[in-house]
């Protein structure tokens, strides 16, 4: 087609060409072709704005022009055509044959909308060429098919392209490539240049003049980016449009060229409009929180109805001892309750009479506090320090601050709390729902940890007192899949009595207990819920070994017949969390217990995305081409860790709930009946308190082997 229309051009051609512009013309890229066929590819490169540059850039652009004329219909009229398709496909895969591109997403879709450029210049071409008559007016039997509005729009378009306000002098270089060359002139150092220079420079003429009045919009640029923030410059419009007073496409960035994007231009790029689903799922969040504060605000009340009044103290008192907090200095936790409860910070409660801060009294119902460990950087003082002019939490490190009765825990505060109400509702489980053991805790006064205490004991008066001693415990093929023996060690102990970070070890002998307290001889159960090792699949494995991590993941989906649940505690190297996979429905829940989101784990997500899909080729499962890519992954709103230790203990009494509650699909706000904001200490200790136990039931059989 391109040497038909070269011909067509010759003979058509007038006989005074003199006057003339010299065009380009067509071309069809020989020379690709050739070099294509002796396996010679050809490297391009991109700038910071992810726009195409180097000395290949123009090669790349002419071959995508004779891709689209080769693969692209002349008959089609819009190139977002869905029936395009496998063209557009197939325009890429001829790309990468002879371009080394990253075949990725954003690549791939810079190179198509060039296409799509390259498509529009190219029907222009036909249109002007073939269907106008020589005073260059549309031909009658196309005219007959225009609406009124596309004349309007398109004799707009044509008298502006006629006579441009500030024309553009560069030819075919483009703005990506101008910019490259400014810079390479100048030696910068620089990655990218403001907008509004490469608009200035883009209309230099060859003799090097800038006119009055290009000029004068440079100037004004210059004096609006003093004034204007990169933050107004997004959300509004850039300083260039300002400066020309045109309105700003959506998309694009004025003064930078193609495939520059707000996204790719600033920081913070611009959002776009929720959907109505992700406005209704932060409606339900939000209310489900004021719900909480509401509960949290309704318990602080009460227990300043049962704090004392406060003492006399001197005139120079600024506050009395308070009964609820005891006497002298004590290790506490700083909570904040605005935007969100939650804790920012540890250090230590000064509890005594007339104690003042900085000279000054203290504000009614505060109390002095040292600022030992800040937890969340961004934590506002409740009130700003205005001797030091400190504001926020990370800057008060070490020194005192007053801080809000309520907002202060003492360490040790949760276990005063009773734990009657916990049993009673553990016990009122349906009578067809096998629950776990519950450990015997006292119905008044402090919690007692009592295993703990003799399983400490039992450790120090035997051979596990001195460094290196180790126990086996042995793990049955029907936990992971896999006959394998797990080593416990004085440490791992010791991370328990000391309520400090779990390593795997006790994870998995949690996950023993579990089997063998509430799924061994329960064939419903046992059939149900599967566990997945975390010795054989983490993060360190997934980065090193990702095939043997997938391989063991396949072979554990294809062990089962029936819907199965898939519990895998995941280490991601600093922190414990849970999958709970369905393989066969192709989901996978999500809890993790610092509010995180999946994606901050791609290695993960993109092994367990290609288990499943190799699962369902391994099972010849047919899913509609629609729906092949569609695992769907559910962010569970479960219980969040205050700290940065609890993680694994958390990770375990997810295990334990999920397994009590002997349900498949977990709710998306998770179950009702262990539902809360945070797992209160107490919590916690009862899963400790129960690994404990299970220690010594276990201690004679483990301590066979050493």
């Amino acid at each position: 087609m391109a040497s038909d229309q070269e011909n067509s051009q010759d003979a058509n051609a007038p006989d005074d060409t003199s006057e003339k512009e010299i065009t380009r013309g067509i071309t069809i890229m020989k020379s690709i072709i050739r070099d294509r066929d002796k396996a010679v590819t050809y490297n391009v490169n991109w700038n910071a704005d992810n726009q195409l540059i180097g000395s290949n850039a123009a090669k790349l652009a002419s071959y995508i022009g004779t891709l689209v004329r080769m693969h692209i219909p002349i008959t089609t009229t819009r190139w977002s055509n869905k029936e395009l398709g496998s063209a557009k496909d197939k325009i890429w895969t001829e790309i990468l044959r002879s371009f080394n591109i990253e075949d990725t997403t954003i690549r791939k879709k810079y190179i198509l909308q060039l296409a799509g450029k390259r498509h529009r210049g190219w029907r222009t071409f036909l249109t002007n060429k073939y269907l106008k008559d020589k005073e260059k007016n549309l031909l009658n039997m196309i005219r007959n098919i225009q609406d009124e509005n596309f004349k309007k729009v398109s004799a707009t378009n044509r008298e502006r392209a006629s006579n441009p306000t500030y024309a553009y002098k560069k030819g075919r270089l483009g703005y990506a490539r101008l910019e490259e060359k400014i810079l390479d002139e100048t030696k910068s150092d620089a990655t990218s240049l403001p907008p509004h220079v490469l608009w200035k420079e883009a209309r230099v003429g060859k003799d090097g003049t800038v006119r009055d009045d290009v000029q004068h919009i440079y100037d004004e640029c210059e004096t609006l980016s003093q004034s204007i923030s990169t933050a107004e410059d997004q959300e509004n419009r850039s300083v260039l449009s300002r400066a020309l007073n045109v309105p700003e496409y959506p998309g694009r960035v004025r003064g930078k060229g193609h495939g520059c994007t707000p996204t790719s231009l600033y920081k913070n790029p611009r959002r776009r409009n929720p959907s109505n689903q992700e406005v209704m799922e932060t409606l339900q969040a939000l209310q489900a929180q004021v719900l909480q504060l509401q509960k949290d605000n309704e318990r602080y009340r009460c227990m300043e109805k049962c704090s004392s009044q406060l003492k006399e103290t001197s005139e120079k008192a600024s506050i009395n001892c308070q009964n609820k907090f005891p006497e002298g200095i004590s290790s506490c936790q700083l909570y904040l309750s605005s935007p969100t409860y939650r804790l920012v910070g540890k250090g230590k409660v000064h509890n005594t009479s007339g104690d003042l801060l900085h000279h000054r009294p203290l504000p009614d119902g505060h109390l002095k506090v040292s600022v030992d460990v800040v937890l969340d950087k961004d934590a506002l003082l409740p009130i700003p320090d205005i001797v030091s002019e400190t504001t926020f939490l990370r800057d008060a490190i070490g020194s005192f601050v007053a801080w809000p009765l309520d907002l202060i825990f003492i360490d040790d505060e949760v276990f005063a709390q009773g734990s009657q109400q916990l049993s009673q509702k553990i016990g009122s489980r349906q009578k067809n729902k096998r629950d776990l053991p519950v450990t015997s805790l006292p119905k008044k006064g402090a919690f007692v940890p009592r295993y703990q205490i003799s399983l400490e004991t039992l450790v120090d008066s035997s051979d596990m007192a001195t460094a290196g001693a180790i126990r086996l415990l042995d793990m049955e093929e029907d936990i992971f899949g896999y006959s394998c023996t797990e080593t416990i060690g004085k440490e791992d102990l010791e991370h328990i009595f000391r309520h400090q970070e779990l390593g795997v070890g006790v994870i998995h002998t949690y996950i023993r207990f579990l089997y063998d307290n509430f799924m061994r001889g329960n064939d419903q159960l046992s059939n149900r819920f599967r566990f997945v090792s975390s010795s054989l699949v983490n993060k360190a494995l997934i980065c090193r070994e990702p095939d043997s991590c997938r391989e063991y993941l396949v072979k554990r989906f294809m062990a089962s017949s029936t819907n199965n649940l898939y519990l895998w505690p995941y280490n991601s190297g600093c922190h414990w969390l849970l999958l709970a996979i369905d393989p066969l429905k192709e989901v996978v829940y999500f809890l993790n217990s610092i509010d995180g989101e999946w994606t901050n784990y791609p290695d993960m997500k993109q092994l367990v995305d290609t288990s499943i899909k190799v699962f369902r080729s391994q099972r010849q499962a047919r899913v509609p081409r629609t729906k092949s890519s569609n695992i769907t992954w559910i962010k569970v709103q479960c219980p969040l860790q205050r700290n940065g230790i609890d993680c694994g203990y958390f990770v375990m009494r997810f295990m334990r709930e999920i397994i009590n509650m002997n349900q498949i699909e977990i709710p998306i706000t998770y179950f009702d009946e262990y539902k809360c904001a945070h797992y209160t200490r107490l919590q916690l200790e009862q899963i400790k308190e129960e690994l404990c136990q299970y220690f010594i039931e276990k201690i004679d059989y483990i301590m066979v082997s050493k």
